[in-house]
């Protein structure tokens, strides 16, 4: 009696075929994405270039209004959301608001200004290379100063500002006025080459993430500002604030990518159930 071939195992050919779906789906082209982009490279050169320009930039708005300002060290506390034992380490890393205009020289403004145009331009590269866009002409680097010059106002606003963030109706304003920060810098760094509608995704996907970063700072960074200052002393808070310089870059960056994913997948998500209606 003949007997039947034996079926040969298909599990190569399914393999492939869930493997060959997954790379044309919205998260193998989102994956794609982001492992070209560089993200990590992004976040590090954000961190390096942020430490020395927001924190020096920071100390001198935040004492710009002395009565009314915080300090650098209070503003920091509170957007990092940490505990009042790691607030207080933090704090004392700067010096107090009436301080820091008086001991500022010429040569450290200048050094500021260099560093923050070249902090504007790294956020610029970063945003154009999200959208895959040819690097800006050199003629295009007043934009640097312009956005450097929003950024220091809208900072002095949030160091100033005596609206509490705890309320609905500060935090409320506070997620707008980000909201629109980072809608606007995106337009005006990519020289409007972008549209609006297409940034507005990333603009709310960077804040829902620095949302996100504040609750991650108050489980992980806050016990780790405390156990840093008992190992290290003062140098381990700070290595704590570069730590946090990367995830606010991961932010940044992750948050514009994740913009550009939503404004290009939801007409593609849009047309794949018109055709199956």
């Amino acid at each position: 009696m003949p007997t039947k071939p034996s079926r040969t195992p298909d599990h190569p050919a399914r393999f492939s075929r869930v493997r060959r779906v997954l790379r044309y789906s919205a998260a193998g082209r989102g994956w794609r994405r982001l492992r070209d982009l560089g993200l990590g490279q992004l976040s590090l050169g954000f961190a390096a270039l942020g430490f020395l320009t927001l924190v020096p930039l920071l100390v001198i708005v935040s004492s710009a209004d002395p009565a009314g300002g915080r300090g650098f060290g209070q503003w920091l506390a509170d957007g990092l959301g940490v505990s009042t034992a790691s607030r207080r380490e933090v704090e004392q890393l700067f010096t107090l608001p009436d301080q820091a205009l008086r001991t500022t020289t010429a040569f450290g403004i200048a050094a500021l200004a260099v560093f923050g145009l070249t902090f504007a331009a790294a956020v610029q590269a970063g945003y154009e290379k999200v959208w895959d866009l040819p690097q800006a002409r050199w003629w295009a680097r007043w934009r640097h100063a312009v956005w450097l010059g929003a950024l220091t106002g809208y900072l002095f606003l949030s160091a100033t500002t005596t609206l509490p963030r705890e309320s609905p109706v500060g935090a409320l304003a506070a997620a707008l006025s980000a909201v629109a920060f980072f809608w606007w810098s995106q337009r005006l760094l990519l020289g409007g080459r972008v549209a609006w509608r297409a940034l507005l995704p990333g603009a709310v996907a960077t804040v829902i993430g620095l949302l996100g970063l504040r609750v991650f700072s108050l489980l992980v960074f806050s016990p780790l500002i405390a156990s840093n200052t008992v190992t290290y002393g003062p140098v381990g808070t700070v290595l704590v604030l570069q730590s946090w310089l990367v995830g606010v870059g991961v932010v940044i960056f992750g948050g514009a990518l994740f913009g550009r994913l939503v404004h290009e997948e939801l007409p593609r998500l849009a047309q794949a159930l018109r055709r199956r209606g």
